[in-house]
């Protein structure tokens, strides 16, 4: 009688065991009242989820942090006038000897009273259809502001996708598609950048002259140039970029996380 007993436990156990196993996927997949035990069997299986993920976006909020510094420093570089230093023989009205010529705008120290408005510092925009200006300081503003541009959505797609990540989001429609989006951001925001620093800093080296009209009181060729600190800050920027690129772009989506999130 014992033995009858214990044998039909067993087979009721059994019969009921997958009915259990998918009432506690049930509540743990769906939001409802739980136990305490409900609750331990979920928080496990939704902190093996999320440890997945972020175990394998390290280098993805590297490629954010990367990412931030290197759009600053493009910014940076778009706004400062030192992107040639020239050093000229005619101090009348160039008074220190240095001008600074940069993709927006022409600047200079002169005491002298050349124009209402400046008596030390004086600075000449570029027009938009100025022929003398070369064309690799008209580039240089396009590519720039594309640039800031490109870099500020490849950010925008890392918060998103890293956002995500951090709230244990598993479905890879909402993660990969936009790290490997800000990684193409970011590489093109480098490339951007990268074509006017090295123009001009070609220009720089060759010594390259630039017929400035009468009205920008500039010589037409300087005895010496050199680059100017929006060179350096540029290449730095791109570097930064194009890593943080090369990091978004190698991101790969967790197999563990997909198993858990499946099971």
């Amino acid at each position: 009688m014992y033995s009858l007993l214990l044998f039909l436990f067993h087979q009721q156990v059994d019969l009921f065991t997958p009915t259990i196993i998918g009432f506690v996927t049930l509540y743990c997949f769906f939001p409802g009242p739980l136990s305490s035990h409900d609750n331990r069997v979920c928080n496990r299986v939704d902190f093996q989820r999320m440890s997945s993920l972020v175990s394998t976006s390290h280098l993805q909020l590297a490629a954010f942090a990367l990412g931030t510094v290197g759009w600053i420093l493009c910014t940076v570089s778009m706004g400062i006038v030192e992107w040639r230093v020239w050093h000229v023989d005619n101090t009348t009205i160039i008074s220190s000897g240095i001008a600074w010529v940069g993709i927006w705008k022409v600047c200079f120290i002169s005491y002298l009273h050349i124009s209402s408005g400046y008596r030390e510092q004086f600075c000449h925009k570029f027009s938009d259809y100025d022929s003398s200006i070369p064309h690799e300081i008209y580039a240089a503003q396009g590519l720039l502001m594309i640039a800031m541009f490109m870099g500020l959505l490849g950010l925008t797609a890392t918060i998103f996708a890293l956002r995500n990540v951090y709230m244990g989001i598993t479905h890879k429609t909402l993660i990969t598609p936009f790290f490997l989006v800000g990684g193409f951001f970011y590489m093109f925001a480098g490339l951007c950048v990268l074509i006017p620093v090295s123009w001009n800093f070609y220009s720089v080296m060759h010594n390259q002259s630039i017929a400035f009209p009468p009205s920008y009181y500039m010589p037409s060729s300087p005895v010496a140039q050199e680059a100017g600190a929006a060179v350096p800050i540029g290449i730095i920027a791109v570097i930064l970029l194009l890593l943080s690129g090369t990091f978004s772009l190698s991101y790969r989506f967790p197999v563990t996380a997909n198993t858990i999130m499946k099971s």
